[in-house]
């Protein structure tokens, strides 16, 4: 619908706006369209000169280009930016409003600047960062700032989160006091299905805080067990603590899968028990996370025998460099070997170095495993994407335990 001119910025044409808006081009791609109201009014009256646009995988710091601002409509309280975003694609964005010059000011249009600053600049920008007011789906995101989600008409559904269902048993949350690690920690233990008798299934996932709080998992597990596309299981979610914790545990950190597997396995054991077969085990994680459960399943396979690894960074240590991570150096050399274990990849297309080093490991896994499942997603380094492939990779690890037809009829 067509709006006069003299009424963009009133309050009738705000109330019209729930969020970013597309229209789809010939091509099939979409024309999507961010708006974003100025609190304090027009340009007479606010001191804002520009309000960032973060769009994971699209203008984050995963692309080598110029930050995005939004531009004002003259005379009006309206700020607004559009680009092109494919059918298929889905992800999480935020506003950054700016009121001064910052580290972005600088840059040239059409020179691509340097990765370290733009990693830099948004560092320094993001705690300032607010998820968009139009949007009713937000969420705190992994970084710790405000996030809005945004998906296309063909983004593929997510099992689980489509159909979410309240747990007849609420998780348990335990601090975990380690002193191999010599730390504290909180850990949530969730336990699905009807008690059978028998130990269920055991499922680790790492950044616990993310799955239990900013984004509870809890409704899609309890909807794919109801509906036999998982079998009853434990979910032992692992707080990373803090940044710093989280950098130094979860790369290749020895000490940590010891500690899980010496102090916290027995501790949840007593509370909810579980198979110890390696073939029910699966540990899962994304980014230093999706690195970390390989890392785990490589050196203690008869524990860990299945591996969900999403947007895994195995680019690590070598941050921004194309060169080989030491997973991949170790599985070349022979130090390790995946023989055995069962592995979903899975990265997005929107984070190119991690796309990348995942595409090669993937390659390097599958001359010499069969069991590798590889899965791409039309998205970048975003929980929104992680969530759907979360649910889709602990069905297709346990598809021996559930009906395969299910999981043949499930897939994303």
């Amino acid at each position: 619908m067509l709006v006069a001119a003299f009424s963009v910025g009133s309050d009738s044409w705000w109330q019209s706006k729930n969020g970013p808006e597309w229209v789809r081009r010939e091509n099939g791609d979409c024309r999507v369209t961010f708006w974003w109201r100025d609190p304090q009014g027009t340009e007479n009256h606010s001191p804002i000169r520009r309000v960032w646009v973060y769009i994971t995988g699209v203008t984050d710091h995963h692309q080598n280009a110029i930050p995005q601002s939004m531009q004002r409509i003259a005379g009006t309280d309206v700020w607004q930016w559009s680009t092109d975003l494919s059918a298929h694609w889905r992800g999480s964005y935020c506003f950054i409003p700016s009121a001064r010059d910052d580290i972005f000011t600088s840059l040239v249009a059409g020179e691509a600047p340097d990765r370290t600053a733009l990693r830099e600049g948004w560092r320094q920008l993001l705690p300032q960062a607010i998820a968009d007011p139009l949007n009713p789906i937000s969420w705190t995101g992994g970084r710790g700032h405000a996030v809005s989600a945004l998906e296309m008409p063909d983004a593929p559904a997510q099992p689980g989160w489509n159909h979410p269902e309240k747990p007849d048993v609420p998780p348990r949350c335990l601090q975990w006091r380690s002193e191999r690690l010599g730390n504290t920690r909180r850990v949530w233990v969730f336990t699905t299905g009807k008690n059978s008798g028998e130990k269920r299934p055991l499922a680790i996932l790492l950044d616990g805080q993310f799955w239990a709080q900013s984004m509870p998992v809890w409704p899609a597990l309890t909807s794919l067990t109801s509906r036999q596309q998982l079998p009853a299981a434990v979910y032992l979610l692992i707080d990373a603590i803090d940044t710093t914790h989280r950098s130094r545990e979860l790369p290749c950190n020895a000490d940590f899968w010891l500690a899980v597997q010496q102090e916290l396995l027995p501790q949840v054991q007593s509370v909810s028990p579980f198979s110890d077969s390696p073939e029910q085990t699966i540990v899962a994680g994304q980014s230093f996370g999706g690195l970390s459960s390989l890392y785990a399943g490589l050196h203690w396979p008869e524990r860990f025998g299945c591996v969900l690894s999403q947007s895994g960074s195995y680019w690590w240590p070598h941050r921004g460099a194309h060169q080989e991570g030491i997973v991949t150096e170790q599985l070349k050399t022979g130090t390790v070997s995946a023989q055995g274990l069962r592995i979903v990849l899975e990265a997005g297309i929107r984070e190119p170095i991690i796309f990348e080093a995942n595409q090669s490991l993937y390659r390097q896994l599958h001359n010499v495993q069969p069991s590798v499942y590889w899965r791409q997603v039309d998205g970048g380094h975003d929980a929104l994407c992680w969530r759907g492939g979360l649910m889709q990779g602990l069905m297709t690890l346990w598809q021996p335990l559930t009906d395969p037809r299910e999981h043949q009829n499930n897939q994303a």
